[in-house]
Order: C-alpha cells, then sequence, then structure tokens
C-alpha cells in the first residue's frame, strides 16, 4: 500500500471523499461555533483538530490525483478537473486557520468574562468581522467542493456508461 495505489486501485478515489465529507462538515462547525460561542466552548479543540485533519486530507488528496492524471490520457476533462483540484488548498488554510482562531477566541473571552475588562476578543464588532470571514470562507471551500467533485465525476463517467439499460445474461 502507497498514497498513490491502494488494494490495486488509485488511493485518490478513496482520499477525496475524505475532502468530501470533512470541508463541508468542518465549514458547517466552523459557522455555528462563529455564530454562537456557547457551541464553540462545547467542541473545543474538536474544532481546530477537524480543521487540521480536512487541511491534511486535501494535499493527500491532490498527491493521489496528480499520479491517477499521470497515468491516463490527455482527456480534456481530467485536465480541468486537476486545475480546479489545485484550488482547493488555499480554502483548506483558511478553514483551519480560522477555526483555530475561533477556538483560541471563544476560549479567551471565556476566561476575561466574570467581571474583567472586555478585550478584543469580546468585542461584537470583531465577533461579526470573524463570522463574517466564517461565513465567506466557508460557503466558498463548500462551492469549490462541488465544483471540483462535479468535474472529477464528469471526468470520470463521461463515455463509461450506456444511456439505456443493458440487458445481463
Amino acid at each position: 500500500m502507497s498514497l498513490t495505489v491502494i488494494n490495486g486501485l488509485p488511493a485518490h478515489v478513496l482520499f477525496v471523499h475524505f475532502v468530501i465529507v470533512f470541508v463541508p462538515l468542518l465549514a458547517l462547525a466552523l459557522v455555528v461555533c462563529a455564530a454562537w460561542p456557547r457551541s464553540a466552548r462545547k467542541l473545543g479543540v474538536l474544532l481546530p483538530v477537524l480543521g487540521f485533519v480536512t487541511l491534511a486530507s486535501v494535499p493527500l488528496a491532490t498527491h493521489a490525483g496528480e499520479w491517477l492524471e499521470s497515468h491516463t490520457g490527455t482527456d480534456p476533462l481530467i485536465q480541468k478537473h486537476a486545475e480546479l483540484g489545485d484550488g482547493m488548498l488555499p480554502w483548506a488554510v483558511g478553514l483551519f486557520l480560522l477555526s483555530a482562531l475561533v477556538c483560541w477566541a471563544t476560549r479567551r473571552a471565556a476566561a476575561t468574562e466574570g467581571g474583567q475588562t472586555r478585550t478584543w476578543v469580546t468585542s461584537s464588532l470583531v465577533r461579526y468581522a470573524v463570522l463574517g470571514a466564517c461565513l465567506v470562507v466557508s460557503v466558498g471551500a463548500v462551492i469549490d467542493v462541488y465544483r471540483i467533485g462535479d468535474s472529477g465525476a464528469k471526468a470520470a463517467w463521461h463515455d463509461n456508461y450506456s444511456q439505456s439499460a443493458v440487458q445481463h445474461g
């Protein structure tokens, strides 16, 4: 087993499922935690851990995809999919950094509650700015995952099935 082939099959087809599941899951958790700090306190460090796992899954899928691309023909659909796939890493980095920021800010805000002075972390303006950033990055990442997945499905399945049912036996 290697990072390019698993059980004789291209690893990319397995690794992309981590990205497909973790990016929307992290995006949803991030927005919920940014909007409701109580949720972030309950999740604790699980949010940035999920962010790290998501971030790590992207280069893993990309590396396996580059290997697969080098073992296929020069199909323009595969080329388009590969180009779109290269754009996922910045979104994953953004999700990870924002998940770490939300976790840290929530912990910091909880530490300053109870009569202590307000810090920039507890400022409503900063909270709304962070929430806005979380919304933008989360929506962008989910849309990008959809676009990449759609192009990958088209590349994999075009001309690989019959429009009408095939009689067996």
